[in-house]
């Protein structure tokens, strides 16, 4: 295989977290010369970043394991390399189960992706199976290539987890914490802004134990003050914030800070004290009211997210019924759902009591139908409402239609705002911000009038290295006019 003929296919699962290794993983390879390719039939190397959280996460992964192994099969792939959660987990299955796998790469090896795939296409045969402890803490100079919205960029302040539910395997699979410090995380911020990025999404397994880790008293206060100094930036959004105390710095910098946009996305996974002790998450429901208060005062019109786990181990009726009257009392705009997973090598995994899966699956659809219902009540408030709304650029529903989102909704998640007379306002593209009328609701989203554009989006310079490889924008079409070219990386979460 010649140097000009290394052409990889990539495909990512899993959570934003997931998506930034991705994104480290081209970052390297793209550096080696490397190309990538969105058909797979094209490709000498198929990459997957697999997700091994739960079991849902694992059967997408091995399905689309086997689904790019029928390439290889078919002659039109010569190497098959599988990275991430699932190889840190399951090396050994995977190697002796689906032989099409040439390489397994775990977690703490990412910064040798380049080495291995050019090892990968000069064998001719056999595995290698590479994983070690998960050590691995990427910086602002480690090569990444921004795959997301050329205006909106994940930026992963710290790696692990040293918290201990008895439901999750990340601290297994990814380590403990490790908090990158406040100046890399600058320097990385001033380079996407540099690049056209204008929203920052935040994320971590604990985003509120950020510098925990750190000798100090470096926190998440500390670094927000200094992202929100950075040129260019426009809004900054928090993701998974465990529900820890939050000090009298933090709720200022929340409140203060222009840039950081109000919403809180904060996991809860339950409310009743008795399975949230059988979790080990630590608080209890009256820490967890009492905080839920404070961001409230604190912050005036913060949206709230939260994520709920029905069925876990010993859940009773009347758990149950906390969660389903803490959920209707509570203002939250968005709320996510989820099964709960049986996972081996988790404490949970072990707990008496185990729930039927159907009484699971009815309880999660009970839950289900009160947050829609909830969600198009919410959804009615904004009617009649002017809104800041950020850009992403033209609708999949129609190249007549414009589309973004306020503050109030994070990307790939939450809603949208379409945006009807974009025929009125040529000049608005994806990064702009601008004033949105909002005219009807809907269960999820929200449609409205452009009055007027509030701040224009940067101008983007080129980027050769980018561009010898560009392709569509990821999962939204093409790109807008002055988008940044971006490799396609193939996402399925």
């Amino acid at each position: 295989m010649t140097e000009a003929s290394r052409r990889i296919h990539f495909v990512s699962l899993g959570c934003p977290k997931n998506r930034v290794d991705s994104e480290i993983l081209l970052g390297h390879l793209m550096d080696a010369d490397f190309s990538v390719t969105p058909d797979p039939e094209q490709a000498e190397i198929i990459v997957i970043n697999t997700c091994g959280f739960i079991e849902d996460a694992k059967k997408e992964s091995v399905d689309t394991i086997l689904e790019m192994a029928g390439y290889k099969s078919a002659g039109s792939c010569q190497r098959l390399i599988v990275a991430g959660c699932l190889v840190q987990r399951y090396a050994k299955e995977l190697e002796a189960e689906i032989p099409e796998i040439d390489v397994l790469l775990g977690n703490g090896e990412y910064d040798s992706i380049a080495d291995v795939a050019r090892r990968a296409t000069q064998e001719l045969s056999g595995h290698r199976v590479s994983v070690k402890d998960p050590v691995f803490l990427h910086s602002a100079t480690t090569p990444r290539v921004n795959t997301f919205m050329p205006h909106s960029a994940y930026v992963k302040i710290s790696e692990g987890c040293d918290q201990k539910c008895t439901f999750c395997i990340i601290p297994k699979l990814r380590g403990l914490q490790r908090s990158r410090p406040i100046a890399d995380l600058v320097r990385e911020a001033e380079t996407l802004a540099e690049r056209g990025v204008v929203e920052l999404n935040l994320v971590a397994q604990d985003l509120t134990g950020y510098g925990y880790d750190q000798e100090g008293k470096v926190r998440l206060a500390d670094l927000l003050r200094a992202l929100g100094g950075v040129s260019g930036v426009e809004w900054i959004r928090l993701h998974y914030l465990y529900p820890r105390p939050f000090s009298k710095a933090l709720l200022s910098a929340l409140a203060e800070e222009p840039k950081i946009v109000p919403y809180i996305d904060m996991p809860l996974q339950h409310i009743a004290d008795p399975v949230l002790k059988r979790m080990a998450r630590g608080r209890p429901r009256s820490f967890i009211e009492k905080l839920l208060g404070d961001i409230r005062r604190h912050v005036p019109g913060v949206v709230m997210r939260s994520s709920f786990i029905v069925g876990f181990p010993g859940e009773t009726d009347e758990d149950f019924q906390s969660l389903v009257d803490f959920v209707s009392a509570e203002d939250f705009e968005r709320v996510g759902v989820f099964r709960y997973s049986r996972e081996e090598g988790t404490p949970s995994h072990d707990l008496s009591d185990q729930i039927a899966p159907e009484l699971i699956e009815e309880r999660y659809h009970t839950l289900m139908e009160l947050l829609r219902d909830k969600s198009q009540e919410k959804m009615e408030r904004y009617v009649g409402r002017k809104l800041e709304v950020l850009v992403d650029g033209v609708s999949e529903e129609s190249e007549l239609l414009l589309e973004g989102r306020h503050k109030g909704q994070a990307p790939e998640v939450d809603g949208t705002v379409y945006l009807g007379n974009a025929v009125d306002f040529p000049e608005v593209g994806a990064g702009d911000i601008v004033e949105v009328e909002i005219t009807e609701a809907y269960d999820y989203d929200l449609s409205g009038e452009m009055t007027q554009v509030l701040k224009k989006a940067p101008m983007r310079p080129s980027h050769a290295r980018l561009e010898a490889s560009a392709a569509a924008r990821l999962s939204r079409g093409e790109p807008s006019s002055g988008a940044q070219p971006r490799p396609t990386l193939r996402v399925l979460s």
